[in-house]
């Protein structure tokens, strides 16, 4: 249980800062400030709650892991469940902090960090764009994640490179979908906001799946010796 509410733990700080700086400042911060808050958060709760949980905080971190014998069906259910609960959390708080701000006019004008594509990406990038670019960033960041954990020697410098690694794959896909990379990131704002973030979740959800599945099976592959 400790593992479990380390994750609802960690997934809701990464999903208030993270898409609360989207949201709250991301006039001021640009693409390069609302990626660093996403490392940020990765690299803050990774020295905090890594050794308990291996801090995932993010259902296609917990996918690859499984396809890397890292960690049981059971457990990445679960984790799974806590991550998506822990993010609901953060985007509620996310909700009462800027409902409690009169000039920001409340969380259905300011948006709440969602993803998107079509009218709801700065750059009009249609779905077959976003499902392609999710997959690619979700790819990386998942791949990068297997290969910096594998060794315990690593421990020190793991939570950096995860961190700088979010932060690089946002800065290319906050102008592109907001960037997901991470199921339960993406559901909790769609869920509260409904309409399109809601409709358009779904790519959100398939899409990093799918580059979690493709980056677990790849490193396990690499990283497994002939008989």
């Amino acid at each position: 249980m400790k593992r479990y509410i380390s994750e609802l733990i960690g997934t809701m700080v990464l999903v208030l800062f993270g898409c609360g700086s989207a949201a709250i400042a991301g006039s001021v911060l640009g693409t390069l400030g609302i990626a660093l808050a996403f490392g940020l958060s990765i690299i803050a709760m990774a020295y905090v709650i890594g050794d308990i949980s291996g801090c995932h905080i993010n259902p296609a971190v917990s996918i690859g892991m499984w396809i890397d014998g890292r960690l049981g069906a059971k457990d990445l259910i679960i984790y799974i469940i806590f991550q998506c609960i822990g993010a609901i959390i953060g985007i509620g708080l996310l909700a009462i902090i800027i409902n409690c701000a009169p000039e920001l006019g409340g969380y259905t004008l300011t948006g709440l960090g969602q993803n998107g594509f079509g009218t709801a990406s700065a750059i009009g990038l249609n779905v077959i764009g976003a499902i392609i670019v999710e997959i690619i960033l979700t790819f990386v960041f998942v791949f990068t994640v297997l290969g910096v954990t594998k060794k315990v020697e690593n421990g020190a410098v793991a939570g950096i490179v995860i961190g700088l690694t979010l932060a690089f794959v946002h800065i290319m896909g906050i102008p592109l979908t907001g960037t997901s990379v991470n199921p339960a990131r993406s559901l909790a704002p769609a869920l509260f906001l409904g309409g399109q973030a809601l409709q358009q979740v779904w790519v959100f959800i398939l899409a990093p799946i799918i580059g979690a599945v493709i980056a677990g099976l790849l490193y396990k592959g690499l990283t497994t010796e002939d008989a």
